[in-house]
């Protein structure tokens, strides 16, 4: 088995760790060689430089190679665009979890694997509004969408599945006048189910110019699943005179629809779907955490640093022992009393 070698990409020049480290040396010996200390007192001097080396080892950056090298797509903006209408309470995802639930799992997956980027969810049931703009608090982004419900039934007007269009393309709009060049990645997760009195657009409306890339993400059975509603019990339709369980499909037409118009692929998720399937198309360019040019390393600045506040941790301790002694002896002093 060949030894792993033993790589250092240090955080200041070579110069100046050397240079501190020959300071730190020469500096310890002149103060133990001044004078005939006894040695417990040369105990302080020799802990306080031991803990400066190592922090000059720590700033090496000492690692070994063959470690993940991947990096953060902090020069990302990401757009979820979320269907939250009554319909993705359906019952078909997997073994019959919610769709809402395939919703959440998805965005938590895409967020890790696009850790550093921007982050805004947009949602849309009767109307479209911004839940949360653009921020890289991806644990504002997980909280927006832990809370995600679908549109209570007795408020439900109808749904269009373009609802979000002028939304996102103002958003969108916005983000390419305040960071020129910046790619934005477009991430549509819904149903297709257009449930409007009014004629559905084909797509969003969104210039694909202004979209770097991301992915249509579809969820439902063509068989369709029972949506709940708001007091526990299932939706109800009246079928041939008698009322029976509503079904909610998904319209892959529509969602492959939406797709092309934002230039982006469609796919289909179900439970138990790995997210890097759905991210693999959707990724031309720089969407992703992107492999670094080489081997990865793995960090051991840590070590050494590590090992300095263990060496530098007793001084400070033996000062507030000093410090809880005298003030224990002026304590006694105050409570003897006046002059004898």
């Amino acid at each position: 088995m060949n030894p792993v070698p033993l790589t250092f990409a240090p955080v200041l020049p070579w110069w100046v760790i050397a240079a501190s480290a020959l300071a730190v040396v020469a500096s310890t010996a002149l103060l133990l060689a001044r004078g005939t200390r006894p040695s417990r007192k040369n105990r302080p001097v020799l802990l306080r430089a031991a803990a400066l080396l190592l922090l000059l080892a720590a700033a090496l950056r000492p690692g070994w190679s063959g470690g993940d090298a991947r990096t953060a797509a902090a020069g990302l903006d990401v757009f979820f665009v979320v269907d939250s209408s009554t319909s993705m309470a359906a019952e078909d995802y997997g073994t019959g979890a919610p769709r809402l639930d395939g919703v959440r799992s998805d965005i938590a997956a895409i967020a890790r694997e696009l850790a550093g980027a921007k982050f805004a969810l947009i949602t849309f049931d009767s109307d479209a509004g911004v839940r949360m703009p653009l921020t890289r608090d991806a644990d504002a982004l997980a909280a927006a969408t832990d809370i995600l419900q679908p549109q209570a039934a007795v408020y439900a007007r109808g749904s269009s599945v373009t609802a979000a269009g002028p939304v996102l393309k103002e958003r969108l709009t916005a983000a390419r006048e305040q960071h020129p060049g910046r790619p934005a990645v477009v991430f549509y997760l819904g149903d297709g189910e257009n449930t409007s009195m009014k004629q559905a657009a084909a797509d969003l409306g969104i210039d694909p110019g202004l979209v770097s890339g991301g992915a249509v993400l579809g969820y439902g059975s063509g068989q369709g699943g029972r949506m709940v509603a708001g007091d526990g019990a299932y939706l109800q339709e009246n079928v041939d005179g008698g009322r029976q369980d509503a079904l909610s499909r998904i319209d892959e037409g529509q969602l492959r629809r939406i797709a092309d118009g934002l230039g982006v692929p469609y796919v289909h998720r179900d439970s138990g779907d790995a997210i890097g399937a759905a991210l693999d198309d959707a990724r031309p360019g720089n969407l992703s955490a992107a492999e670094e040019d080489g081997e990865g390393r793995t960090e051991l600045y840590w070590i050494p640093a590590l090992l300095a506040f263990a060496a530098a941790l007793p001084g400070p301790t033996r000062h507030a022992v000093e410090l809880r002694r005298l003030s224990a002896g002026v304590t006694r002093t105050g409570r003897g009393g006046g002059t004898p």
